[in-house]
């Protein structure tokens, strides 16, 4: 039997235990204000689940999706994303023996939860996974910001930033066009931008990365969804983090983290994954081959914690999964 379920519950506090990491998950959304957008506004909104049956169809027409057993508005997309990464809990929480705990911004309920020590205090592991539409307005008070930076003076900590994808910056409706049809989901409006809240946590942080576009992973030949493998760079990756992986999962629409600072030091390029070039886009035609996917910031000055960026479908099953990603959980659970 599968454990029961709960809601609405105070954590309890995890205790310290050498080489047991502790990790927390943090959804920096307004999940009210998320799923009360209106629905007949065509950008910068979750689809609700209506839709995503329509364009799925059949694969949602299970009685678990059902309107007698699934929300079926937006916020019954937003309950995809919590069991998602079920598996990502299961298998971290295995190779640890630590729960890990999954946290909201504002949740259902309205319930604000700043990142703040009730959050970091039993953390080791730090996951701020950047789902937030810009139109949300949610951005880091000064406090939370000076909290990360007390959590990153700890030995052994990991803070690991997914800031999401920026689709439809540009004004020109056909560049918006060539977007679209570039990473090819009917589920993404034509001008869908995320992150601000991340974006402020890196600004106050010193993070030299910026989230832009929605960019199409190149898949084998044949295939509809394996990735062609990712562009590793062994020398960098002293810590380890990708041994064993040669690919993350399959996703439609994955941000490009462009680094913006010229000190080739305080951040290493760790991974980078072709992008599908026989689709038209901007980022395509500039002559870029490949999109910047996995990047580390090791402990410098007072920082002793290590800094990540890696995209939050990297870690959920949503789009599907792998025995290669489940080595890159465990790579992170105990380096």
């Amino acid at each position: 039997m599968t454990p029961a379920r709960v809601y609405n519950q105070y954590v309890s506090p995890r205790k310290y235990a050498p080489g047991k990491r502790r990790f927390s998950v943090y959804w920096t959304w307004s999940y009210p204000w998320e799923a009360n957008r209106d629905t007949t506004e065509m950008d910068n909104r979750f689809s609700t689940m209506t839709e995503v049956r329509r364009v799925g169809w059949p694969l949602w027409e299970k009685e678990q999706y059902s309107e007698q057993m699934f929300l079926q508005g937006i916020s019954g997309t937003l309950e995809l994303f919590h069991l998602s990464i079920v598996s990502f809990q299961n298998v971290v929480g295995e190779a640890t023996g630590q729960p890990v705990h999954v946290f909201q911004r504002i949740d259902q309920a309205g319930q604000r939860l700043p990142l703040d020590e009730r959050v970091l205090a039993d953390t080791d592991t730090m996951m701020v996974f950047g789902l937030d539409h810009l139109v949300t307005e949610q951005e880091a008070f000064p406090e939370e910001i000076e909290a990360l930076r007390q959590f990153l003076s700890r030995e052994g900590t990991c803070l690991i930033l997914g800031p999401h994808h920026d689709i439809g910056l540009s004004d020109d409706l056909k560049v918006r066009a060539a977007e679209y049809a570039h990473h090819g989901d009917p589920l993404v409006p034509r001008q869908q931008r995320f992150s601000k809240y991340t974006r402020s946590l890196m600004q106050g942080l010193g993070v030299p990365v910026e989230n832009r576009w929605g960019l199409r992973p190149a898949t084998v030949q044949g295939t509809k969804n394996k990735t062609v493998p990712l562009k590793v760079n062994k020398d960098l990756d002293t810590r380890g983090w990708l041994n064993g992986v040669p690919t993350f999962n399959f996703h439609m629409h994955l941000p490009h983290y462009a680094i913006t600072s010229d000190d080739p030091k305080s951040i290493h390029l760790l991974a980078q994954q072709p992008v599908d070039v026989t689709r038209p886009h901007p980022f395509v035609d500039a002559g870029n081959q490949e999109f910047n996917m996995f990047l580390w910031m090791p402990p410098a000055g007072k920082r002793a914690g290590d800094i990540l960026l890696a995209d939050s479908t990297i870690f959920t099953t949503l789009f599907g999964g792998d025995a290669s990603l489940e080595t890159f959980w465990k790579n992170l659970a105990i380096r």
